[in-house]
């Protein structure tokens, strides 16, 4: 055999036929002329997946039934038209994953994908997919009157360029050869014997399968129109230390709020203060996909050394806004955590913490939900004296909303406080 398979053992069962297929695909690849670095392989979830090792060539392991996906995305990333992308999954993924092989075929993706039928769900106990005959349903006293998918005449009709069923492990290698030659898409269903939840023997499996199909369609794959933009890296700002701090170790910062309170951008520019006051920072945030309601939360680290791990597991500072801010922070406050919360806060629990960590201002009442966060940090870096508060103000003048923003870190000056020390 050629370098294209590693001599790793085979993983599947005794008498499967999934290592059949893998040393057809080896003798199909070679035959196309491919060395080893030319070949892709995009590998599926299920017994499929097992092929990562036997393949010597660069390989991606994707999500059940996403693995056509993948391979789309490596296509067409790809310059170079002497690579090929093989994409290789079972019926199960198949079955999980139709709409990805659809859009492939319609779209005729040059890349190929091998289907390893077995008519079941090898890894999870022998379940019907998809792709299961209609005969073998039969057998199995279980969905007879539900017409199973076929592929390949569903592939054949979404656009690709060539669409084969083999059921004979002679036709194999010849089949596959001819599907990795074709532009454009490419799709083999190959029967593949289970052992385990099927059948013992191949003449059985052979009564209950499909029967070998061929088609094709004149079409030329697709091609993208790439073009050179600007570097993302370029819309990136620089910041130099124009001011000090005051802080001696790692500090983290939480701020937590409602979705669209601007809790995020808050915290991008407070980070941003401390990289002009000298620091290394990191921010990250959480908030609901439905981005307009719910929680928003973002944690932002300070320290004088590279920050090599981003996770903040003990807070110092809590800063919250709201009661889906509170929800949301409240396991996470620490006996050592200063705590900033807004007054509408009170009697929610708080009043349990330590008073010398707790101080209650009217932010909202200040600044609206919309800035509250935003004067919370101001009120907080004013009064504690770790950065400068004309970082934050520097920063935010190169803001678009910048008079907006400007407007409620002064305001920050006429928060009342509620100081229980």
């Amino acid at each position: 055999m050629s370098d294209i398979l590693t001599d790793v053992k085979m993983p599947f069962c005794q008498g499967c036929g999934h290592g059949i297929i893998v040393k057809s695909l080896g003798n199909a690849i070679e035959q196309c002329g491919y060395s080893e670095k030319d070949i892709i392989i995009v590998s599926d979830i299920g017994c499929s997946g097992l092929v990562d090792p036997l393949f010597n060539t660069h390989s991606l392991h994707g999500l059940h039934g996403r693995a056509p996906a993948l391979g789309v995305g490596v296509s067409l990333g790809l310059d170079n038209t002497s690579k090929k992308v093989i994409v290789i999954q079972g019926d199960g993924g198949v079955t999980i994953g139709l709409q990805h092989v659809l859009e492939s075929a319609r779209r005729n993706i040059n890349m190929t994908l091998v289907v390893m039928n077995n008519l079941l769900y090898g890894m999870t106990g022998g379940q019907i997919s998809g792709l299961s005959t209609q005969k073998f349903k039969e057998q199995r006293q279980f969905e007879v009157d539900v017409p199973p998918f076929d592929i390949i005449k569903l592939a054949h009709l979404s656009g690709a360029a060539f669409s084969a069923r083999a059921t004979s492990i002679k036709t194999f290698t010849d089949v596959l050869t001819d599907a990795l030659r074709t532009d454009g898409f490419s799709i083999v269903e190959l029967s593949s014997l289970c052992t385990s939840y099927a059948y013992k023997k191949l003449n059985d499996f052979q009564e209950v399968i499909e029967e070998a199909e061929i088609l094709k369609n004149d079409r030329f794959p697709v091609t993208l129109s790439k073009k050179t933009g600007k570097s993302l890296f370029e819309s990136l700002k620089s910041y130099s230390k124009e001011f000090t701090n005051n802080v001696n170790q790692r500090l983290g910062v939480i701020i937590s709020g409602s979705a669209g309170g601007g809790v995020q951008s808050a915290a991008t520019l407070l980070a941003s203060a401390g990289i002009v006051c000298g620091l290394h920072s990191t921010m990250k945030g959480e908030y609901p996909v439905t981005v307009g309601t719910g929680f928003s939360i973002a944690e932002v680290i300070f320290s004088k050394t590279k920050i090599n791990y981003t996770g903040l597991e003990n807070p110092d500072i809590v800063i919250l806004v709201s009661e889906d801010g509170l929800k949301v922070a409240k396991n996470r406050i620490k006996n050592n955590s200063q705590v900033i919360a807004d007054i509408s806060l009170m009697n929610n629990g708080l009043e349990n913490l330590d008073k010398r960590s707790l101080v209650y201002g009217n932010f909202i009442q200040v600044a609206s939900k919309k800035g509250a966060a935003l004067c919370a940090i101001a009120y907080w870096l004013n009064s504690g004296g770790l950065l400068d508060l004309n970082a934050l103000k520097s920063i935010s003048n190169s803001h678009r909303l910048s008079a907006e923003l400007l407007k409620t870190i002064d305001d920050s000056g006429k928060v009342t406080i509620n100081n229980f020390n």
